[in-house]
């Protein structure tokens, strides 16, 4: 090897060295000569390539006034046109030139150096369905499906690329103009002038004719694949009316970054790393919450890594909302199926700052809150479509030992403790007033209420409801998986906890803030004990709706039974707690000589059957009461005569929501029992005993109904 190095060994390879670039230098002068004498036919070839491509592929008639080169590579095209078939105009330059980079157009890469644009109009048309531009969306038919998996790495990574090789090292524009007119919304984007000198970028540019005036201005290096821009308006906030008017949704900010600090490809997968930031953010949309949502200052330096099938933000990624700070990590895996993997960790930290971190107007409950101490957070979710059975789902709220509520905010969250006015909605409107409290006659104290009634009902609710912290991690993990399999929201995961503060607490808007709202105030409540147990469900029972405009539990037990609270049987409890999910439809269980529909039988069974088992009452062979139960006399004349054919066949499956409700397959009582084992505990003879009973119980029922027919 040192050989090699010596002096001699040089000498050796000097001349065949010397020979060899001496060959590549002088292809690459014939290659750039013949070029050169021949790239005015070059460019007529390519140009009517290109004008022949864009009408048999896209219906766009493309005529230039006229092109050639000015200078060694760059070409100024004048009087250009694009107009789509039977469209609106689409686009009219007076003067382009565009000059590219020779060398990466060896390669086949197309780098542009220069570009200057004066006068230039695009102009974006939709009138009912049909646009100047839906072209841009039309799929290729001449092209064949190969089936063959994306690659979404090296994809991601060919679109950054393109991206950064069509920005120029040196650009002026003038008099630039883009508008877009539909029926319901148009605007105007005027650029009367942008440059890049030296890296730098300096742009203003004019909003529906001078209504804003916005720039964007900063650094870019698109061969080092560098970019650092920033947004703002003069004297102004950035809007974005049009965004209102398509989709309701109300967007402005003061500034907004972002920097591109590195894209890097490492064998399969391609790494982005950048931050981008934001400050006054304000939102408003119907669906998010009520009110404008405001975030003062929020940062995310963030890594992104992609792979050939997966996307993902990396752990090491810092979203910054004012003091506060969290790490996010989410990947979402495209094959061979789809899994959905999302961790959030949230150091332990001042617990006022993650609180002021809160946008304004997002928890209009909890605005003005003070509190002491420290407090993390962690969440570890996992749900892979193939197998939605087994989602991972751990969420652990960590407060310090000192952690207190200092100061309530807007709303007392002890008020339930005391006498209070709630107030139930219909449609956005105040049905009625409802006093909760010993001057309003129909307030009924937990001790004189039926154990039948409140252990039917914490059987079909919140089985755990005096154990559980506010959540209860299983349910919710359950309604995940049921609402995956019947593609739709079919279940909640709720408890009485959630329910209360929903009902007391919070506005009627069904948003994702009321949501989130809603899941800290109700750990606040349990987790700080700013009430007992008995009193959020004594609350819960007097103001939760059981009826059309019935609230309250004495107002049910007379309006169907004609009874006290105190006086309820088994059978008149559990159909009570059957309506509390849909409490408008209830009357549509009974038949018209009072009697329950046989539908209900099942139901019957099944939480008679888990209240045995709790000890809340003794078996009964009899269905608990299911035959027992009659509506009140004056009510019976609402009820429709009933088709037997249609009772018939809603008996045939009178369990199949039971078995759902716990993601049971259909008739499968072995599950049925293996899961309320797991669910209730209980002996094992005991259970396969109650399972072989209701199998029995539902042939019986099903034979004596084909016989009465």
């Amino acid at each position: 090897m040192s050989s090699f190095f010596s002096r001699s060994g040089l000498r050796k390879f000097k001349k065949p060295l010397i020979i060899g670039l001496s060959i590549v230098v002088g292809l690459f002068l014939c290659v750039g000569t013949y070029a050169y004498l021949k790239r005015e036919t070059l460019l007529n070839k390519a140009v009517s390539k290109a004008i022949v491509l864009a009408k048999s592929q896209y219906n766009l008639n493309v005529n230039f006034g006229h092109y050639g080169f000015s200078g060694f590579s760059a070409v100024n095209f004048k009087q250009i046109t694009v107009v789509p078939e039977d469209r609106d105009s689409l686009a009219k330059i007076d003067d382009l030139t565009v000059d590219v980079k020779l060398f990466p157009l060896i390669f086949g890469k197309i780098k542009i150096a220069e570009l200057y644009l004066n006068n230039g109009n695009i102009n974006l048309v939709k009138k009912d369905s049909i646009s100047n531009y839906d072209f841009l969306f039309r799929k290729d038919s001449s092209k064949k499906s190969d089936n063959k998996e994306v690659d979404f790495a090296g994809f991601v990574n060919k679109l950054v690329h393109q991206v950064l090789d069509k920005i120029p090292e040196d650009m002026a524009v003038r008099n630039f103009n883009i508008s877009y007119k539909s029926d319901t919304s148009s605007v105007t984007i005027f650029t009367p002038e942008a440059k890049i000198i030296n890296k730098e970028l300096f742009s203003k540019i004019e909003i529906n004719g001078k209504a804003a005036v916005w720039h964007v201005n900063g650094f870019v290096d698109p061969s080092d694949e560098r970019i650092d821009l920033k947004l703002f308006a003069e004297n102004n906030k950035v809007e974005l009316p049009i965004l209102e008017q398509k989709y309701g949704l109300k967007l402005n900010f003061d500034t907004v970054e972002t920097v591109l600090k590195s894209v890097r490809k490492h064998g399969k997968t391609l790494d982005i790393e950048g931050n981008w930031s934001i400050k006054n953010l304000l939102i408003n949309h119907p669906k998010i919450s009520s009110d404008n949502v405001i975030v003062p200052n929020a940062s995310v330096d963030a890594k992104f890594i992609i792979g050939k099938d997966f996307f993902s933000i990396d752990s090491s990624t810092v979203v910054k909302a004012g003091l506060a700070e969290f790490n996010p990590f989410v990947k979402i895996t495209l094959r061979p199926h789809k899994t959905y993997a999302l961790k959030l960790n949230i150091p332990q930290q001042k617990a006022q700052n993650i609180l002021d971190a809160f946008p304004v107007g997002l928890f209009e409950s909890l605005e003005g809150l003070k509190v002491a101490g420290d407090i993390g957070y962690n969440l570890d979710f996992y749900f892979d479509t193939k197998l939605p059975d087994s989602v991972t789902l751990n969420s652990t709220l960590s407060p310090s030992k000192d952690f207190r509520i200092v100061q309530y905010g807007k709303t007392n969250l002890q008020k339930i403790n005391g006498d209070f006015v709630y107030t139930p909605y219909e449609k956005g409107k105040p049905v009625r007033d409802i006093l909760v409290s010993d001057a309003n006659p129909n307030f009924v104290h937990l001790e004189n209420i039926s154990p039948n009634l409140k252990n039917a009902l914490l059987t079909a609710e919140d089985p755990s409801f005096f154990s559980h912290r506010g959540f209860v991690e299983k349910s919710i993990k359950q309604s995940i998986t049921t609402n995956f399999k019947s593609k739709s929201f079919k279940r909640g995961g709720s408890t009485i906890s959630m329910q209360l503060v929903k009902n007391v607490f919070l506005n009627r808007n069904k948003t994702i803030a009321r949501k989130v709202e809603e899941m800290l105030i109700v750990w606040l409540i349990e987790n700080q004990k700013l009430s007992t147990k008995s009193r959020m469900f004594e609350v819960y029972l007097n103001i939760i709706e059981w009826g059309r405009n019935i609230y309250g539990i004495k107002e049910a037990a007379n309006y169907y039974f004609g009874k006290y609270p105190s006086d309820l049987s088994v059978g008149e409890s559990i159909y009570l707690a059957s309506i509390v999910p849909k409490p408008k439809s209830s009357l549509y269980a009974w038949q018209s000589d009072g009697s329950l529909k046989p539908y209900l039988h099942g139901y019957f069974n099944l939480i008679g059957k888990l209240m045995a088992m709790k000890g809340y009452v003794e078996r009964d062979s009899s269905s608990y009461g299911f035959y027992g139960v009659r509506l009140r006399e004056s009510l019976r004349q609402q009820i429709a005569p009933a088709d037997s054919l249609a009772t018939d066949s809603l008996n045939e499956d009178s369990d199949e929501d039971i078995f759902k409700f716990f993601n049971i397959k259909k008739d499968s009582v072995t599950q049925a029992a293996l899961k309320l084992k797991e669910i209730f505990g209980g002996k094992k003879d005991t259970i396969e005993k109650s399972a072989k009973e209701l199998r029995q119980e539902r042939r019986q029922k099903r034979r004596e109904a084909r016989n009465k027919e």
